[in-house]
């Protein structure tokens, strides 16, 4: 992944965070046809070694895991997505100005790689459904869980399914928050994104806190 000195983002907790709250991987490995990628929900033990270990399931019926069972050597590549925004350069007061500006976009991203091991363990994988469902589930006022389905009805679901697990070798963020224009450029942003874009309160925390606008 290209990154500039000033949008890399190095600290494990924050790395964590954004993985924890956009669980959705983007799983890509390398077949003999070229690259595969599926999107697939994660849970993250971050202390199971330095840097963590990610654990899913996919169907049986997804190839890519006989693809990584065949090449136990070639690494993989997890692409956790957070928030983004479009910046349009009428936020920005250079533009009034010089005018010498352009588009751009902004966004959080995490980059995992490690080596994956294909589980098939009937005890594995309901601990994995259920630890999944549990961390989704939770916050809600009442949640479900997966003993709330008859067990042979599980039991069937779970014959359908295989485990992975990721030795997580490097882990590499960038927060690309408008950190890199002016002072003024910055509150621009924050207050473009706050008056004209939905949704976006999750970047106007970003661009604030990378951009020292904090409290202002």
């Amino acid at each position: 992944m290209y990154e500039p000195p000033h949008f890399q983002e190095t600290r494990p907790d924050v790395l964590h965070g954004l993985i924890r709250a956009h669980p959705l991987g983007m799983l890509i490995s390398n077949g003999p046809d070229g690259p595969e990628a599926n999107a697939i929900p994660f849970l993250l033990d971050a202390a199971a070694m330095p840097n963590g270990r990610l654990r899913a399931h996919m169907a049986k019926a997804n190839p890519q895991w006989k693809l990584i069972a065949e090449n136990p050597l070639s690494p993989v590549l997890v692409v956790f997505q957070g928030t983004d925004a479009y910046v349009t350069p009428s936020w920005y007061e250079t533009k009034r100005e010089t005018g010498k500006v352009v588009p751009t976009w902004n966004y959080a991203i995490v980059q995992v790689r490690g080596s994956a091991k294909v589980i098939d363990d009937q005890e594995w994988l309901a601990q994995q459904i259920g630890d999944l469902t549990a961390s989704q589930e939770g916050p809600r006022a009442a949640p479900w869980a997966v003993t709330d389905a008859p067990a042979p009805f599980i039991q069937s679901q779970i014959k359908g399914i295989i485990g992975l697990e990721i030795e997580i070798s490097e882990i590499h963020g960038k927060w690309k928050v408008s950190q890199n224009r002016p002072v003024a450029d910055r509150a621009g942003v924050a207050q473009g994104l706050e008056s004209e874009v939905a949704n976006s309160s999750d970047m106007v925390k970003l661009v604030r806190s990378y951009g020292g606008l904090d409290g202002k």
